[in-house]
C-alpha cells in the first residue's frame, strides 16, 4: 500500500465563478473520501495547482479523471512521488481562491503565479510546488 503524492497545474476552460468551484470541491469531496484521496487545490485567474495523496493506484485514477474533464485544458503534471505520510491527510481536498491579497502576501511566490500558475517555472524549481500549497494550506479549516 504505497502512498504517493501528486502535483499538477492546469488552466480552466473559462474563469470560474464561486459557485462553480463549490461544484467542484463538493465533487471532489465525494470521490475523495471514499477513495481516502486527500490533498489542496488553489485556484487563482483561471488557473488551478493542485496536490492529491493516497495510494499510488487511487491517485492515478483520481489525475486520469481529472484529465478528461472538460473543465480543464493544458494540464502538466509537476510532481509525482512516493510519500512516507501525508501532509494534506485532514482534507478530502483542502481549498484557497486566491486573490490580489494573496499574492501580495506573498511577495517570494508572486513571479511564479501573477498570471495564473505558471507551471514551467513553477516545475523548474523541485520543492516549490508543494511549498506553496503547504503555505497556503496554513490557517484553512479542515
Amino acid at each position: 500500500m504505497a502512498l504517493i503524492n501528486l502535483i499538477y497545474v492546469s488552466s480552466a476552460r473559462t474563469e470560474l465563478a464561486a459557485k462553480e468551484l463549490l461544484r467542484i470541491l463538493e465533487s471532489s469531496a465525494r470521490h475523495n473520501t471514499p477513495q481516502e484521496v486527500t490533498g489542496m487545490l488553489l485556484y487563482l485567474n483561471g488557473s488551478f495547482m493542485q496536490v492529491l495523496e493516497g495510494e499510488e493506484a487511487v491517485v492515478d485514477e483520481t489525475y486520469a479523471r481529472i484529465l478528461r474533464d472538460p473543465r480543464h485544458t493544458g494540464l502538466v503534471l509537476i510532481e509525482r512521488a512516493p510519500i512516507n505520510a501525508r501532509s494534506f491527510g485532514h482534507w478530502s481536498m483542502g481549498f484557497k481562491h486566491l486573490g490580489a491579497t494573496d499574492v501580495a502576501a506573498h511577495p517570494a511566490y508572486a513571479p511564479f503565479f501573477s498570471d495564473g500558475f505558471d507551471a514551467a517555472a513553477i516545475g523548474a524549481k523541485k520543492g516549490l510546488a508543494f511549498e506553496i500549497l503547504a503555505d497556503f494550506a496554513l490557517g484553512q479549516r479542515a
